[in-house]
């Protein structure tokens, strides 16, 4: 599998990618409690593909609850340090060089590092051992879509267990930076610049930036570091012309780039360089519309969970994530809705490069307790130091549908969390809108999602149309049998989107082992999967009472056959068809 570099807005040059061949076995009875203790490996996986996966060379989908994985790789420090980085490991994570432990973490679906450069064999020759536990049947840490039955279920599906995102190593100066983030600010035209430096912290130190649109230089300038820190606000060289400003700002009919060359300094001597990028944009909440660089901005989603056949959560490689993004934007879509799933920053990537719209979402925990609480809260604020400096992400999303929060309306801590979530979203992040609770029972949100399957358009034009009043909609309707606002929360002007709909299944190509596809209502043939996508996108278009919509979904998902792609990603109907529905919706006349 060939790698692309894993974080792309901070991209070194001296790295090396330690996906490939491991040796491997699982320990259902928890033998081992250190490398010394595995005399034989008896099975290979292939990471960073789960050993549910077929690509893994495993493609055992029983319930593992521990596992073990073990390669050597050759490094020399050569006077530098030496980080190894995993880009999520699901779920608890050990981890031991030459056998010395160096580094434990929680939390499945973000990355982790650690300086190993104490634990290296001076002969160059090393050997890294990673311990994972996941136990298939904990409710209470935040597992998304993946399935606690031994088979998949409703609208569950296969588990990950283990590595499924790169693993790799960098060879850094004893002084660089750890991170870095980028806030644009489009109303000056500038963009907020932070540093993080580690290592000796002594002197001078200095960082220089150089930002570049194409070959032309918009900024070059150099900041002093205080305590480790730097956060500078650099202002855009003026471009002259509005109309030369407005080609600077990043939109998906747009996507502006701005390339990064960063370097630290102690006096005249680079410690550390890099590239980045970023992007001047804004998205905010304008009383009952989205805005986007000041302007009202329609959104046009479709909820995408991120599965491939073979390979489950992780993606097969970078050409697959890059592909996803096309098809969405082909199919006429302007963003997705990452449902249930922190996606590889590869694809955050391509979003940013190509030009699509993001919303993320925390995968979530079934089980309410002090413990998942707990786990939620520090995966996420991982989630968002992760993922901050992408300009193609628009919206947080911490809770979807009440889960793991069920008893809102009856049980004050279930709400204490919403609202906790939402807050701490927006302490960490001022510059997006936050959902605290998206599909019904909102409480402190910026945005109202509704949930809404049904596939009858003359009773969703009746429910939303033209002529429908706010105040019966939100004391009247009940998707889902929910109330759409929890009570002391009525609707304020927020902007109100169907952020789930359609559901169209059509078995055009069944998945293997698939005992029976589903969807919330039915098609049989092309023309008629074609007339109902057709007229149901129509009517949700034409309300306007919703700033935006996101159609379930993007491919089909193992049972799920309600996608406007097979999930080998080939098109149901021509993408033509899909495209011209999506984005140049004819007016559908309802009986």
């Amino acid at each position: 599998m060939s790698t692309a570099y894993p974080r792309p807005q901070l991209v070194r040059s001296h790295w090396v990618s330690l996906n490939g061949p491991w040796k491997f076995q699982f320990d259902p009875e928890r033998r081992f409690r250190h490398p010394a203790n595995i005399k034989s490996w008896p099975m290979q996986i292939n990471v960073p593909f789960p050993p549910e996966s077929e690509t893994s060379g495993i493609g055992e989908r029983g319930f593992h609850q521990v596992c073990w994985y073990e390669r050597e790789f050759t490094i020399e420090a050569e006077g530098k340090h030496i980080l190894l980085h995993f880009g999520a490991v699901d779920y608890y994570a050990k981890v031991w060089i030459n056998g010395h432990k160096v580094i434990t973490h929680e939390g499945g679906h973000t990355p982790f590092y650690v300086d190993i450069t104490f634990a290296l064999s001076e002969s160059g020759s090393q050997v890294v051992t990673v311990m994972v536990e996941d136990d298939p049947h904990d409710l209470t840490k935040p597992r998304g879509k993946q399935d606690w039955h031994l088979e998949p279920h409703s609208i569950w599906y296969p588990r990950t267990t283990g590595i499924w995102q790169t693993v790799w190593i960098e060879r850094v100066p004893p002084t660089f930076i750890q991170k870095i983030r980028w806030t644009p600010y489009m109303e000056q035209f500038a963009l907020g610049f932070e540093a993080h430096v580690v290592g000796n912290l002594t002197g001078d130190l200095i960082v220089e930036i150089i930002l570049r649109h194409e070959s032309r230089v918009l900024a070059h300038d150099s900041y002093r570091v205080i305590n480790g820190e730097t956060d500078r606000r650099i202002i855009i060289s003026d471009p002259g012309i509005e109309d030369s400003r407005n080609e600077l700002l990043w939109s998906p009919e747009r996507p502006t780039l701005l390339d990064a060359e960063i370097r630290l300094k102690r006096g005249d001597k680079v410690l550390d360089e890099f590239t980045s990028y970023t992007a001047i944009r804004s998205v905010n909440i304008l009383r009952d519309r989205f805005m986007l660089n000041g302007r009202p901005y329609q959104l046009r989603l479709v909820l995408d969970q991120g599965y491939w056949p073979d390979t489950l959560l992780a993606a097969p490689d970078d050409d697959a994530l890059r592909r996803d993004v096309e098809l969405a934007k082909a199919m006429g879509f302007n963003g997705v809705r990452k449902h249930q799933k922190v996606e590889d920053p590869r694809y955050l990537y391509w979003a940013d490069r190509l030009g699509l719209l993001v919303w993320e979402e925390m995968p979530s925990a079934y089980r309410f307790t002090r413990t998942t609480i707990q786990r939620l809260v520090r995966e996420w604020i991982e989630v968002i130091e992760r993922d901050f400096s992408h300009p193609c992400i628009i919206v947080w999303v911490p809770f979807n549908e009440s889960w793991g929060v069920p008893e809102l309306n009856n049980v004050r801590e279930h709400r204490d969390a919403i609202e906790a979530l939402y807050h701490l979203t927006k302490t960490l992040d001022s510059t997006r809108p936050v959902i605290g609770n998206d599909g019904w029972e909102s409480s402190a949100t910026d945005i109202i999602g509704i949930h809404d399957y049904d596939s009858n358009p003359d009773q969703l034009n009746q429910r939303y149309g033209i002529g429908i009043n706010v105040e019966q909609l939100f004391d009247r309707r009940r998707p889902g049998g929910r109330i759409l606002t929890l009570d002391g929360y009525p609707h304020q002007g927020q902007p109100i989107m169907l952020t789930e709909f359609g559901g169209i299944a059509y078995v055009k190509c069944p998945e293997p082992g698939v005992r029976q596809a589903w969807g919330y209502s039915v098609a049989r043939t092309d023309e008629e999967f074609t007339r109902m996508y057709e007229q149901i996108v129509a009517v949700v278009a034409h309300c306007s009472l919703f700033s935006g919509f996101c159609y379930t979904q993007f491919a089909d998902t193992f049972q799920e056959a309600n996608g406007l792609l097979c999930a080998d990603r080939t098109p149901k109907i021509p993408l033509e068809e899909i495209y011209r529905a999506t984005k140049f919706y004819r007016w559908f006349n309802p009986v």
